[in-house]
C-alpha cells in the first residue's frame, strides 16, 4: 500500500507547519522524513496517521482518499518515541491490545501476538512487564504491537531517539532486517538522525521550514545535493563561495571546469554559486585540484583526525582516516580534491 500526500498544508495558530507538501511513497518502500526540529516532519506523519486534519490537500493510502477517515479506520501501525506501553500489562497483553480493539477472534490473538514478538526477537519476554525490560526491548515490544495488526503501512515517529548510541545502532539493524523480511510493508520514518535515514531508507524526504526541499535516494542526496541546505544537513559539508565565469567556476583562487549538467538549473554566467566539498573527500597533498591553507585546529576522533584549515579566510573541515602525522595548528597544508567531488549548489537558500 503506497502513501500519497497531495498539496497538504497544515497551520497552527496562524503558523504554517506544512506548506503544500507533495510526497509519494511507493508500496513496500522505506522512506525517511529528515529535517531539523520544527521542519514539519512529525506533522506530516501524524497527518498520514489521521491525528492531524490538513487545512488543505488530500491524503491517500493505497489510492484511497483517507483524509476524512479517523485513525482506527486507516489500517496503519504506528510507533512513537515514548513507546506508549501500558505499564500494568504484560508484554503479551500490550501486543494484543490493537488486535482486541479490532475485534480479532480470541483464538487468533495468541498466535498473532507470538508471531509479532518472534519478528522482533522478543518471543521469550511475553510474560514480563515493561518495567522489567531495557529501553531497546521496550521499543521492540512497541514495534511488535504495531506489526501484530498486520498493517500495510508502518509509521515510525523518531522511535530510536530516546536510546543510547549502542541500543540505537542495534535497533537500526533491527529495522533494516524487518524491512528485508517484510518487503510488502510500506514504512514512513521520521528522524532527525542522518545516519538512520541514510542507513535505512530507500528514499529520503528532506524538510525545512514546512517545505519539502529534496526527495531522492540517500546516495543521490549525499553525493549530488541540489540545495545548500541539503548539502549541509545530510552529512557534513564545506560550502565555499564561487562564481560562474563562462565554462569555469572560480573558487578560492582556483578555476574548475564545468559543463551545463554540472550547474543548478537556471544558472546564468556571472552568477554566484557554492561549491560543496565533503570533508572525507579531501586529501593532504596535491591532487587534480589543490587548495592551500593553514591548520587552525586538530583533534583526534578515534577513526579519523579532524582538521580545520583556513583557506583564504574560509574555514575548511577535513577528515583524515589513518593519517599518522597530520600537521598541527599553524602548519601549512595542501588540500587536494578531484573535480567530481566538487558539487555546485545555488549560492542562496530557496525562500
Amino acid at each position: 500500500m503506497g502513501i500519497r500526500l497531495d498539496g497538504v498544508s497544515v497551520s497552527y495558530g496562524g503558523t504554517t507547519v506544512l506548506d503544500s507538501l507533495d510526497l509519494t511513497v511507493e508500496p513496500g518502500e522505506f522512506t525517511a522524513l529528515l529535517g531539523p526540529s520544527g521542519s514539519g516532519k512529525t506533522t506530516a506523519l501524524r497527518t498520514v496517521a489521521g491525528f492531524v486534519r490538513p487545512d488543505s490537500g488530500r491524503v491517500y493510502l493505497g489510492g484511497r482518499d483517507v483524509t476524512d477517515l479517523p485513525p482506527y479506520d486507516r489500517g496503519v501501525g504506528m510507533v512513537v518515541q515514548s513507546y506508549a506501553l501500558f505499564p500494568h500489562m504484560r508484554v503479551e497483553r500490550n501486543v494484543a491490545f490493537g488486535l482486541r480493539a479490532q475485534g480479532v477472534p480470541r483464538n487468533e490473538v495468541a498466535s498473532r501476538v507470538t508471531e509479532a514478538l518472534e519478528m522482533t526477537g522478543m518471543g521469550s519476554y511475553a510474560r514480563r512487564y515493561p518495567r522489567e525490560l531495557s529501553g531497546g526491548q521496550q521499543q521492540r515490544v512497541a514495534i511488535s504491537r504495531a506489526l501484530a495488526i498486520r498493517p500495510k503501512v508502518l509509521l515510525l515517529d523518531e522511535p530510536l531517539s530516546a536510546l543510547d548510541a549502542r541500543l540505537r545502532a542495534e535497533m537500526t539493524d533491527e529495522l533494516a532486517r524487518l524491512h528485508r523480511e517484510l518487503p510488502d510493508l510500506t514504512v514512513l520514518h521520521v528522524t532527525h538522525d542522518q545516519g538512520e535515514a541514510l542507513t535505512l531508507a530507500d528514499r529520503v524526504a528532506v524538510l525545512d521550514r514546512a517545505r519539502l526541499r529534496e526527495y531522492d535516494t540517500p546516495r543521490a542526496l549525499y553525493d549530488r545535493p541540489r540545495t545548500a541546505f541539503t548539502a549541509g544537513f545530510v552529512g557534513s559539508a564545506n560550502l565555499l563561495p564561487a562564481r560562474l565565469e563562462g565554462d569555469r567556476v572560480r573558487v578560492c583562487g582556483l578555476e574548475l571546469p564545468v559543463s551545463p549538467e554540472d550547474l543548478p538549473a537556471g544558472t546564468a554566467d556571472g552568477a554566484g554559486l557554492q561549491v560543496c566539498l565533503r570533508p572525507h573527500r579531501i586529501v593532504l597533498g596535491p591532487a587534480e585540484h589543490t587548495l592551500r591553507g593553514t591548520v587552525t585546529d586538530l583533534s583526534w576522533r578515534g577513526s579519523v583526525h579532524h582538521l580545520t584549515v583556513d583557506v583564504d579566510g574560509r574555514s575548511v573541515t577535513v577528515e583524515l582516516a589513518g593519517h599518522r602525522t597530520p600537521p598541527g595548528p599553524g602548519g601549512a597544508v595542501e588540500l587536494g580534491f578531484d573535480r567530481d567531488d566538487a558539487v555546485l549548489v545555488p549560492a542562496g537558500e530557496e525562500p
